[in-house]
């Protein structure tokens, strides 16, 4: 059996599909796999989330569409996420169009996987939001870079409303959202590239983040967040 931070382990899944032929048959492709069980499958949304809270799985392996509807899986996800902030979601989407891929991120997913792509390929999709990084390609990373790269970020805030970064961590945050390099930044911001480094590891420290994609991904939610704010607000 496989190990990670030198323990046994296996990684508990929750499928989502819309049809019960579609979970037996994802159930069965990615029990072969050593380190992953099936802990639970689920055709609609009332169903996962039910199915969530019984099983606590590591991942959820969903489709964007359930028998619930086209775009049920989506909203359900969004709904996991309120449940728990820890939850780790794989999206399965029919095509890599920017639509569905940045409506899968805005949802809370950490990956995003075609249909068309092999076992293979999803089982180290699952494996690696397991560990708690972000799988995505390249041309979804430019979908999402792009999306970010259109209007300015908001300023990072706590629950509280507490800016998070200083003005210059959040400049340094709207420049790698614009898709712009550490030599790019340090030219821009007329700093070293060690210093842009530091600046980012500390940014990175501050927001629970790893990368720059995961970056890119919690300024969205903060995008999403303010403007759900805004729309609530008389």
């Amino acid at each position: 059996m496989d190990k990670i931070r030198g323990h046994e382990y296996q990684i508990s899944l929750l499928i989502g599909e819309e049809s019960r032929i579609n979970c037996q048959l994802l159930e069965s492709a990615l029990s072969r796999s050593r380190y992953l069980t099936v802990a639970a499958t689920a055709i609609d949304s009332a169903e996962l989330l039910e199915a969530y809270k019984r099983t606590q799985p590591d991942v959820v392996v969903m489709s964007g569409a359930l028998k619930d509807g086209t775009a049920a899986g989506f909203k359900a996800a969004r709904e996991l996420r309120n449940l728990s902030r820890s939850t780790r979601i794989v999206m399965l989407v029919e095509a890599s169009q920017a639509t569905l891929v940045l409506e899968a991120f805005r949802c809370g997913a950490h990956g995003i996987i075609c249909r068309d792509e092999s076992l293979d390929v999803l089982c180290q999709c699952v494996r690696k939001v397991y560990d708690g990084e972000v799988w995505a390609n390249n041309e979804q990373m430019n979908y999402l870079i792009e999306a970010i790269s259109e209007t300015a970020p908001p300023f990072i805030v706590d629950a509280k409303g507490t800016n998070l970064l200083t003005k210059r961590e959040q400049s340094l945050v709207q420049l790698v959202a614009e898709g712009r390099t550490n030599r790019d930044i340090s030219r821009e911001l007329n700093l070293s590239e060690h210093t842009v480094r530091n600046y980012l590891f500390r940014i990175f420290n501050k927001l629970g983040t790893s990368n720059r994609l995961e970056l890119a991904l919690y300024a969205i939610h903060q995008r999403e967040n303010a403007h759900a704010v805004e729309s609530n607000q008389p």
